[in-house]
C-alpha cells in the first residue's frame, strides 16, 4: 500500500490530549504515513513544532482568520521570527492555516472583517519571503481569497476543506493549488461536492481529515441523536483511509491507486514533504 498523507490534521487539539499516542498509532496502522499539523494562533507555534517532531510528522505555522480577528499585530512579528528561526527545519512545510472566513459576523469584539484581510495578506507576503507554500482556509470566502492570491501572489499550496464551485476550483488549480477533500464528501446529500470530487483532475486533489473536526458520516450524530444520549464521534487521522476509499470509489478507482495519486499530489503541493513521506 502506498499509504496516505493527512494534509490537514489538528493533532494539537485538546480533544487528543488524553490519548494522542494511541490516535497516531491507529493512523499509522491504517497506512497514514504523515500528518500535517497546521497552527492556528501564534501562541501554538512552539507546541505544534515540538509535537510534529515528537510524532514524526510535519507542521505549518500561521494565524487562522478567526484567531486573527482577536490577535495583536505582534503576532505577525512572532510568525516572521518563527519562520526565520525554523527555516532549516525539514518538518516545517508551509505557512498555514491562513485565509478568510465568511461564516462569522463582519465584526467580532469590535474588530472589523478587515482584520482578517490584513492578516491574510501579510501572511501571504511572509510565505513568499520565506519561499513556502500556504495552507488556505476559505470557508464562505473563496472569491475574496482568490482576489488576495492574485494581488499578492503565492507559491502554491493547498486549499483546505474545499467546498466551492467548479469554476473556483479551476482558478485555484491555475494558481498552483491542490484542493483538500475529507469527511464532508462521505455524506450522500453532499451531491455537488461529491460530483466535484469525482470529476476534478486527479492531479488536483489531496486528502485530509481536519481532525478532530469535519467527521465523516459514520461518526456524525444528529441533534436528535445527541439529545437521546448518543455521543458525537471524534474524527481522527485513522479515518483517512476509509474517507479516501470512498472518494476512490466515486472515481471508479482502487483505494491503493488513489492513495498513491494523492500522496504524489501532496508532495507536489508541499515540496519539503518529500523528505519525510
Amino acid at each position: 500500500m502506498a499509504g496516505w498523507i493527512d494534509t490537514h490534521c489538528h493533532l494539537d487539539a485538546d480533544e487528543f490530549g488524553a490519548d494522542l499516542e494511541a490516535v497516531r498509532a491507529r493512523a499509522a496502522a491504517g497506512g497514514v504515513r504523515v500528518c500535517v499539523i497546521p497552527a492556528v494562533r501564534a501562541e501554538q507555534f512552539d507546541a505544534v513544532r515540538v509535537l510534529a517532531h515528537r510524532l514524526g510528522d510535519a507542521y505549518a505555522l500561521g494565524i487562522h482568520p478567526l484567531a486573527a480577528m482577536d490577535a495583536e499585530d505582534a503576532a505577525l512579528a512572532r510568525l516572521e521570527a518563527a519562520l526565520a528561526a525554523q527555516a532549516g527545519d525539514p518538518r516545517l512545510l508551509a505557512v498555514g492555516e491562513v485565509g478568510l472566513d465568511g461564516f462569522v459576523p463582519q465584526g467580532r469584539a469590535g474588530l472589523p472583517r478587515a482584520r482578517q484581510e490584513f492578516f491574510f495578506r501579510a501572511q501571504l507576503k511572509l510565505a513568499r519571503r520565506h519561499g513556502l507554500p500556504v495552507i488556505l482556509h476559505t470557508r464562505g470566502a473563496l472569491d475574496a481569497v482568490l482576489k488576495g492570491l492574485r494581488e499578492i501572489g503565492a507559491l502554491g499550496g493547498i486549499a483546505h476543506a474545499f467546498n466551492g464551485s467548479a469554476q473556483q476550483a479551476r482558478q485555484l488549480i491555475d494558481l498552483g493549488f491542490k484542493l483538500g477533500f475529507g469527511g464532508a464528501l462521505t455524506y450522500e446529500r453532499a451531491t455537488r461536492l461529491r460530483r466535484l470530487a469525482a470529476e476534478l483532475p486527479a492531479s488536483a486533489i489531496v486528502m485530509e481529515t481536519d481532525a478532530p473536526d469535519i467527521p465523516p458520516h459514520w461518526l456524525y450524530a444528529t441533534a436528535g441523536q445527541r439529545a437521546a444520549g448518543q455521543a458525537q464521534g471524534r474524527n481522527e487521522p485513522a479515518e483517512l483511509p476509509r474517507i479516501g476509499a470512498q472518494l476512490a470509489a466515486l472515481r471508479g478507482l482502487a483505494a491503493e491507486s488513489w492513495a498513491a495519486t494523492t500522496t504524489a499530489n501532496a508532495l507536489a503541493a508541499l515540496p519539503k514533504l518529500a523528505a519525510l513521506a
